[in-house]
């Protein structure tokens, strides 16, 4: 795929034999598209951010979620022109490396996978949570003890269903997402219904079209909501993530990352517009440090006794994101064990269901022992970790954003589209994401920002986690250096002009 010389195409060191593929046009674009959304767990990121963002933005919530939409559609872009050339299921990893080296690439996939070992756990709690209160054992919620149980065994569930196939996993989730957009539907629909009626119980207003102005509410507002926005935009490159097991994989599951991100803003709008039209500011700033909770009290408001929609909304979204989040972490660490990146043995592919049952299971239980450990120290820290993920997901976004550019740079000047789309655009959200990434370091290095502001060594404890998985990875990628080398002679590639060029009328022989 490229002019490296490196030991295969471009540069990349192959070492995967017939019985280590993974099963080819398993999905097809819509099962990817279900599986992108679905990632992102929509009905939880709304539940867990609303309160936060109208805190910060006010009545201008829904213009902050366009504006951190631009970004994320940048980034997509350069997942889908990036897969066009390179159809591994490393995503970030592979195309890193390739464009620039194998330390960079590695360190792109060590973020992919510590996502989701830090998000896995309270997925599933938030699933088991909701799913009790929508069944009405509301004690059974309030104990640890059974919370936390059933979250590991909801792990443990869909960690199976992940292993036993692609195509039942996309079965489920097509379930999954159908009940989630119509309970969110229903929300919006009545919320706006009771607004322009006159009964609204909390202080509703109108909605008007000037609430989509990013910049209505100051610069300092519009800064906090991006950085919420990068939570509950990610995930969408899950779809891509299978991308070895899509059908038409060149384009169609690149296709599916960026349409996930549009279906993604239309709902978050809808659902904005709904819950600042019905609730008003004050009672969601009031609210905000509840997270979860204030969305379970806007259903009571909204639909009495048929708030259990809602709340089951969100159980599925949770339970919906805990598989598919298992995707990409499995995905990367398969991807990376094959090039000798870690250790061959997480390159398994299960001969009956044709997935990647060992690292499958490996990422399952290391967020598992996360989860269960960190929840010892105190359930702040738990919320800590997530808050430490906007440092991940920045870093291999950014990272993506650049390797696109660089990876085509033989390529940006042959027409308009190119360097629009292929140069210019993924560099501006590589830039906007790298500039998130420093005002987070920033802002989670003051103790006062975390979740119970208490202080690790003088700094916030998000920002702790963070530099700790960082050092982490860093000592366990120069470990594999030393033990199997291998991967590290990898060298550098340019995109081929024959796939660059793929369909086009006059494109090379």
């Amino acid at each position: 795929m490229g002019d490296g010389d490196g030991g295969g195409p471009g540069g990349a060191i192959q070492d995967t034999g017939p019985d280590e593929r993974l099963k080819a046009n398993a999905i097809g674009f819509l099962d990817a598209l279900v599986i992108g959304l679905n990632s992102t767990s929509p009905a939880y990121s709304l539940a867990a951010v609303i309160g936060p963002i109208v805190a910060l933005a006010g009545i201008y919530a829904p213009g902050v979620m366009l504006a951190s939409f631009v970004p994320m559609l940048l980034i997509a872009a350069a997942f889908y022109y990036l897969n066009k050339v390179d159809q591994d299921c490393g995503t970030t990893f592979s195309w890193v490396t390739r464009a620039m080296g194998p330390w960079a690439g590695w360190l792109g996939g060590w973020a992919i996978a510590m996502t989701g070992v830090l998000v896995i756990g309270s997925l599933a709690d938030v699933a088991v949570q909701f799913g009790l209160l929508a069944a009405g054992l509301d004690s059974w919620a309030a104990n640890e003890f059974i919370r936390q149980s059933l979250a590991v065994l909801v792990i443990l569930v869909m960690t199976a269903i992940c292993v036993i196939g692609t195509e039942m996993s996309a079965k489920l989730q097509n379930v999954l997402i159908l009940a989630q957009v119509f309970f969110l539907l229903v929300f919006a629909v009545v919320a706006l219904y009771r607004v322009y009626a006159g009964t609204s119980t909390l202080d509703g207003t109108r909605p008007s079209l000037a609430w989509l102005n990013p910049f209505g509410a100051g610069g300092a507002a519009l800064t906090g909501g991006l950085l919420l926005g990068v939570f509950i935009y990610w995930g969408w490159e899950s779809a891509v993530n299978l991308t070895e097991e899509v059908e038409d994989s060149a384009t169609a599951p690149g296709k599916a990352g960026i349409w996930s991100t549009v279906v993604l803003l239309v709902t978050y709008l809808a659902v904005g517009f709904a819950v600042v039209g019905y609730a008003g500011t004050r009672f969601l700033a009031e609210n905000a440090g509840e997270e979860e909770a204030v969305f379970a009290v806007l259903a009571h408001e909204v639909l009495g006794d048929w708030d259990w929609l809602v709340l089951l909304a969100v159980c599925t979204s949770a339970l919906a994101s805990t598989q598919t989040t298992i995707i990409p972490a499995s995905r990367t660490a398969l991807s990376m064990a094959r090039r000798h990146a870690l250790p061959h043995r997480l390159a398994h592919i299960h001969h009956r269901f044709r997935t990647p049952d060992v690292s499958t299971w490996w990422v399952a239980g290391i967020a598992i022992g996360w989860y269960v450990v960190v929840n010892r120290i105190s359930e702040n820290a738990l919320l800590d970790s997530l808050t430490a993920l906007s440092l991940l997901i920045a870093f291999y976004y950014a990272l993506t954003g650049l390797a696109c550019a660089i990876y085509y740079r033989r390529h940006l000047l042959e027409n308009l589209h190119n360097f629009l789309l292929i140069g210019l655009g993924p560099i501006v959200g590589a830039a906007l994401l790298a500039w998130l990434l420093v005002k987070s370091i920033g802002d989670m290095s003051n103790p006062e920002n975390s979740a119970g502001g208490v202080s690790w060594f003088g700094l916030g404890p998000p920002l702790v986690i963070g530099i700790a998985i960082a050092v982490v990875g860093v000592l366990v990628m120069c470990f594999w250096r030393l033990r199997d080398g291998t991967f590290w002679l990898e060298r550098r590639g340019v995109a081929d002009p024959a796939l660059v060029h793929a369909g086009e009328p006059d494109a090379p022989k």
